[in-house]
């Protein structure tokens, strides 16, 4: 079929436009289809960074989680090293309770319940439980002094009796009996003291079965047995089982009367001679004769009137022989002779 030239040309020209639409339209849809490609691209990427800035923000949560757990470990653990050097952990003895900040102390302080004492001096063989105490002992063996009182110069191997010393000085009484006011520059005295008290005489002389308050009584007492007089008097010569005893005994030669009785007057050697005499003013006369119910002052006089009783003569007149109940009644005796 033939066409004519304008035919041709708009047959041309409508090809052209439609090709050309066409285009325009594929354009428009590559366009778009890069646009919605880019659009999901870019949201994938959006998708994967936040992705990665939550594994980010995650690892990082776990990391400061890590460290505060780490630190807190850290700190629990200095806090417990902490406890354990500054901690007030004590040791306690299962026998009587008694509590110690360190081990050592309480390992010592058993020796008391078990009676173990390792530490024996060489010289005498005496035990003691410390060594410290054996230190100390030794000082009886070289003679050894270190503390010495700044007022009379006197001086002592422990610095403990250093300190009760002083108490002479100051007048010091810081024990006193409730019962009867009575005070003591020791606690140890007062502690015998009681005893007056509740009658406890813990302190049994094995050879004649009496019994002492005092440990330094029954040591006194103990001398009588072996006769021995360790201590005499200068002027006289006579001889005495305790320091107390010359003491009191010299007080006859120097005629020192240092006791007085504030109701009489009378003057005493001895402190114990004043106590007897004051029961004479209350009327107090403690010792009851078994035999014949009479009351006595003093346990002496009870004494020697149990040798009415039981017949003892212990008094003999050394020129004739005579026996006597009473040694009065041997003085009377010898102006005979």
């Amino acid at each position: 079929m033939a066409f004519t030239k304008e035919e041709s040309e708009d047959l041309k020209m409508a090809f052209i436009k439609e090709e050309s639409e066409d285009f325009k339209i594929e354009e428009t849809f590559s366009v778009k289809q890069e646009e919605t490609e880019e659009q999901t691209g870019m949201m994938l990427l959006k998708m994967e960074s936040q992705v990665l800035n939550e594994k980010e923000d995650k690892d990082h949560e776990d990391l400061n989680e890590e460290k505060s757990f780490s630190c807190s470990q850290t700190k629990k653990t200095s806090t417990l090293k902490r406890g354990q050097k500054t901690g007030t952990r004590t040791f306690t003895c299962s026998q009587c309770g008694k509590r110690f900040n360190l081990h050592g102390d309480l390992k010592r302080h058993m020796r008391v319940h078990t009676g173990e004492k390792p530490f024996t001096c060489q010289q005498c063989g005496k035990s003691f439980t410390h060594k410290g105490n054996l230190k100390v002992h030794m000082r009886i063996h070289t003679g050894e002094k270190p503390h010495t009182c700044q007022q009379c110069g006197k001086s002592f191997t422990e610095k403990w009796n250093l300190k009760i010393h002083m108490r002479t000085h100051t007048g010091e009484k810081p024990f006193t009996c409730q019962q009867c006011g009575k005070s003591f520059t020791e606690h140890e005295k007062y502690k015998v003291h009681m005893r007056i008290h509740t009658g406890e005489k813990p302190f049994t002389c094995q050879q004649c079965g009496k019994s002492f308050s005092g440990k330094g009584h029954l040591k006194g007492h103990m001398k009588i047995h072996t006769g021995e007089k360790p201590f005499t008097c200068q002027q006289c010569g006579k001889g005495f089982p305790g320091k107390g005893n010359l003491n009191r005994h010299m007080r006859v030669h120097t005629g020192e009367t240092p006791f007085i009785c504030q109701q009489c007057g009378k003057t005493f050697t001895q402190n114990e001679s004043l106590k007897v005499h004051m029961r004479i003013h209350i009327g107090e006369k403690p010792f009851t004769c078994k035999l014949c119910g009479k009351d006595f002052t003093d346990k002496g006089n009870i004494k020697v009137h149990m040798r009415i009783h039981t017949g003892e003569k212990p008094f003999i007149c050394q020129q004739c022989g005579k026996s006597f109940t009473f040694k009065v009644s041997l003085n009377c005796h010898m102006r005979i002779h």
